[in-house]
C-alpha cells in the first residue's frame, strides 16, 4: 500500500492526536479534524507525544494538516474515528456526506456500539472495528502522554491496513476476530468507572485489594452475561479473561507478581472516565456498564453491581465537575 494514502482522524482528541501525530511523524499524510481550541494549541506548539516508556516525539505543526471543516474528509483514503460513542452518529453522517465510498473507516473507540453504529450508517464503506488498549492524557500546549501500554488491533478486510498504520512506537496488529478482542477490552474498561469513582490513580487502585475485589465482582457479572449470550472475549492481557477476576482477588504481594504487566503504567495514570468526571464532561458509562446491564436483562442475568456503578457515575455527572473519592465499601 502506498505511504501516500491520506488519513483523516475524525474527532481528534487525546487518542486521535496521539495516533495521528505518531503517523504524521513517520511520513504518513495525516489530517486532524479537530476543535478550534485543539487546532490553536497545535499550531502554536506543535504536537509533543510522550509516554511512560520514555517516548518523547516532537511533531511540527507543518507535518500534518489541521482542519475544523468536515469537507476535509473528501480527501480521505482512511478515516480513523476517535470520538466518544455518543458522538458516533454525528460523525457517521459527516463521513457519509463527504467521504468517498472506497474509503476505509476504522473505529478506534471504546466498547462495541460505535463500530456497529458506523457499519449501519455506512453500508457502502469498508468499516473496520478497532481496539486501542492504552490511554492518553492531554497535558495542554499540544502535549499528549501515553500512560499505559499495549498494541492497537484493527479488523482485517479486503485491503491490508495494519502494516500501513504501524510505525515505530505505534504497533497495529490485524485480526479476524475483532469482536472477541473488543469484548475483552470492554471487560477491562468496566474499571474506568471504578477508577473515576475512587479518585485514585490506576496504580493506587490496582494496589488496593478492596478495589480489586470490586473490579473482580463486576467483571464476574459481565462474564456471566457474555456466557449467556455465547460470547467468548479475547483477553488483551497474558491471562485468559475468565482468570482475571481470580487474579484480582489475590493478596496484593501475590497480585503484583502474577499481574506485573497490568502494573506497567504511568504512576499518575487515570482512566478517561476519571478525567471526564473531573472536567464535568459526559462519560461513556452507557456504552460500558450500560451495555452489560441491557444484555443481562435480555437473558435474565442479574447485574446489580454494574447497575450500582452506573447509577453512581450518573449521580456524579449530575453534580458537576469533580471526582467522588469514594470508599469501595460503598459499592458492595
Amino acid at each position: 500500500m502506498s505511504d501516500r494514502r491520506p488519513i483523516v482522524v475524525a474527532g481528534a482528541g487525546a487518542i486521535g492526536c496521539f495516533v495521528g501525530g505518531m503517523l504524521a511523524a513517520h511520513g504518513r499524510d495525516v489530517t486532524l479534524l479537530v476543535r478550534p481550541r485543539v487546532a490553536e494549541q497545535i499550531r502554536k506548539h506543535g504536537l509533543r507525544l510522550t509516554g511512560f516508556d520514555g517516548l518523547d516525539q516532537q511533531v511540527p505543526a507543518a507535518s500534518l494538516t489541521l482542519s475544523q471543516d468536515p469537507a476535509c474528509l473528501a480527501e480521505a483514503g482512511i478515516v480513523l474515528v476517535t470520538v466518544k460513542t455518543d458522538d458516533t452518529s454525528d460523525i457517521a453522517r459527516l463521513v457519509a456526506q463527504h467521504t468517498p465510498a472506497l474509503s476505509t473507516i476504522v473505529s478506534l473507540q471504546n466498547g462495541l456500539d460505535a463500530a456497529e453504529i458506523l457499519r449501519e450508517a455506512l453500508p457502502l464503506h469498508d468499516v473496520r472495528g478497532g481496539m486501542v488498549p492504552f490511554n492518553v492524557v492531554p497535558h495542554g500546549d499540544g502535549r499528549y502522554h501515553r500512560a499505559t501500554s499495549g498494541d492497537i488491533f484493527v479488523e482485517t478486510g479486503r485491503m491490508p491496513l495494519a502494516g500501513y498504520l504501524s510505525v515505530p512506537g505505534l504497533q497495529v496488529t490485524g485480526t479476524g476476530a475483532i469482536i472477541g478482542v473488543q469484548w475483552g477490552k470492554l471487560l477491562l474498561n468496566l474499571n474506568n468507572a471504578l477508577n473515576a469513582l475512587s479518585g485514585l490513580t490506576l496504580q493506587q487502585q490496582l494496589l488496593d485489594r478492596r478495589w480489586r475485589r470490586v473490579m473482580a465482582a463486576q467483571m464476574a457479572e459481565a462474564l456471566a452475561v457474555l456466557k449467556a449470550h455465547g460470547i467468548h472475549p479475547a483477553s488483551s492481557t497474558p491471562l485468559p479473561a475468565q482468570l482475571i477476576p481470580w487474579v484480582l482477588r489475590l493478596p496484593t504481594p501475590l497480585f503484583t507478581r502474577v499481574a506485573a504487566k497490568m502494573l506497567t503504567i504511568d504512576p499518575m495514570a487515570r482512566t478517561s472516565m476519571s478525567y471526564d468526571l473531573e472536567a464535568g464532561k459526559p462519560t461513556e458509562i452507557d456504552a460500558l456498564q450500560g451495555r452489560i446491564i441491557a444484555m443481562g436483562a435480555q437473558e435474565g442475568v442479574a447485574t446489580p453491581l454494574c447497575q450500582r456503578v452506573s447509577d453512581l457515575v450518573k449521580e456524579a455527572q449530575a453534580r458537576g465537575p469533580g471526582l467522588p473519592d469514594m470508599d469501595p465499601s460503598g459499592l458492595r
